[in-house]
């Protein structure tokens, strides 16, 4: 792999609706996966309002980068003011791009709608600097290259805000130029692998030793309620060594190495063995069910999602006993494990999970503290099986944590079925 030269980058988001809560910035996120594809890193990230506040932050940026990427404000209205003090910060002329131009008016003509005056000034461009087309909208962008004006060799980019707008054009127009700029000859590639039911410790434990050993591999990991995700980048023959050492070790808890999310891996896997799936849940509030009818193709495999909250809703839907309920209470293993019997049955499904628990912050007690849940599956000519988990958190965390050991438990018993 080719070497590449360290860039300091930096992003500054404009936008007053930003800081207002009214839009929320997914920018920060979707920057930092793709630059990180390139071997680039984000040193800082700003988000500042419309007007002079855009200022202060290019100047200073302009001091500590190699590269800074703006977006937002390039709008055809009064509040719109990045290119206007990007040429002033830079010293740079403002002229009208030819090119520019006709893009606008013809983007105009095409839709059958006169372009007012205020468009004119989403042509203007500083002396020297690129015009970079945006085929999704009125707002072209703008590359000043390092060293143009002399007063610094930061390279700017000035981009549109709306993602529908920004994306393309940075794929197409921003990338090369960064790849230039950084001497990246070949892109890096990603593998990500999710896991469940291990924790980071686990793997610093495991196999981070090993993993350092690979050449030209980087890895790091990601967690989650319930989840881990390990990031590789490197070349190809890297990446195959960092898979096999993982999956060596940790491979029974590997939820997918394409990004997929486990419900998504637990319809798949329904669908490959040919088999329908229900769920019977009660301290989740059909969260489970929630999350694999997120799937597209879930109405393949999915068939009923009972949401059996109340005791006499377990025994009047699912067939719970009453006097089960009054002896060992509704967050029990045998009321657990009636509660999958029952969703089998009445649904006719081959495979059902139930979950009941305990979610807080009142309602425990010393033998059965908040955060305590039972989770079973049943399968149609198989066994039932049940396990208690201990999730202690806020109740909406409770929830997904419970919702995920129980989605583990299908993926496993799954997994078992047929291997």
């Amino acid at each position: 792999m080719s070497q590449i030269r360290a860039v300091k980058l930096e992003v500054i988001n404009t936008g007053t609706e930003l800081l207002l809560g009214n839009t929320l910035n997914t920018h920060g996120a979707w920057f930092g996966r793709e630059l990180f594809k390139l071997g680039l890193r984000i040193s800082r990230q700003t988000t500042v309002p419309d007007g002079d506040a855009i200022r202060d932050s290019l100047q200073e940026a302009l001091g500590r980068a190699d590269a800074v990427i703006v977006t937002g404000g390039l709008g055809p209205t009064s509040d719109d003011l990045t290119r206007e003090i990007t040429a002033e910060v830079l010293g740079l002329e403002l002229i009208t791009d030819e090119a520019a131009l006709r893009s606008l008016e013809g983007f105009f003509a095409l839709r059958g709608r006169p372009m007012v005056d205020a468009n004119l000034k989403q042509a203007l461009c500083p002396v020297g600097a690129d015009i970079l087309p945006n085929a999704n909208g009125t707002a072209p962008g703008i590359y000043v290259p390092p060293r143009l004006n002399g007063r610094s060799n930061c390279a700017v980019f000035l981009l549109p805000g709306p993602p529908r707008e920004l994306y393309p054009m940075y794929h197409a127009e921003v990338v090369p130029r960064l790849r230039a700029l950084a001497g990246v000859e070949k892109l890096h590639q990603a593998l990500v692998l999710k896991f469940t039911g291990i924790g980071e410790s686990d793997f610093h434990q495991g196999i981070d030793a090993r993993l350092a050993e690979v050449p030209g591999l980087e890895y790091g990991y990601c967690a989650h309620i319930g989840e881990v995700d390990l990031r590789l980048i490197g070349d190809e023959e890297a990446l195959e060594k960092g898979r096999k050492i993982t999956l060596e070790r940790f491979g029974s808890y590997l939820i997918s190495d394409d990004e997929s999310s486990l419900e998504a891996t637990v319809v798949r896997l329904l669908k490959e063995r040919g088999m329908s799936f229900a769920t019977a849940e009660s301290c989740t509030g059909g969260l489970v069910a929630n999350r694999i009818t997120n799937v597209p193709g879930a109405s393949e495999v999915f068939t009923h999602g009972f949401v059996t909250y109340a005791n006499a809703a377990k025994t009047g839907m699912l067939g719970v006993s009453a006097q089960d309920i009054e002896t060992h209470g509704a967050v029990s293993e045998v009321v657990a494990r009636a509660m999958a019997d029952g969703a089998l049955e009445k649904s006719g499904a081959d495979i059902a999970v139930s979950v009941t628990g305990i979610a807080g912050p009142g309602g425990g007690s010393e033998e059965k503290p908040v955060g305590t849940g039972w989770i079973a599956v049943a399968v149609r000519g198989g066994q039932t099986e049940a396990f208690s988990v201990f999730h202690p958190r806020n109740r909406k965390d409770f929830k997904l944590a419970v919702s995920q050991a129980a989605l583990e438990a299908v993926r496993r018993r799954l997994k078992a079925r047929l291997s």
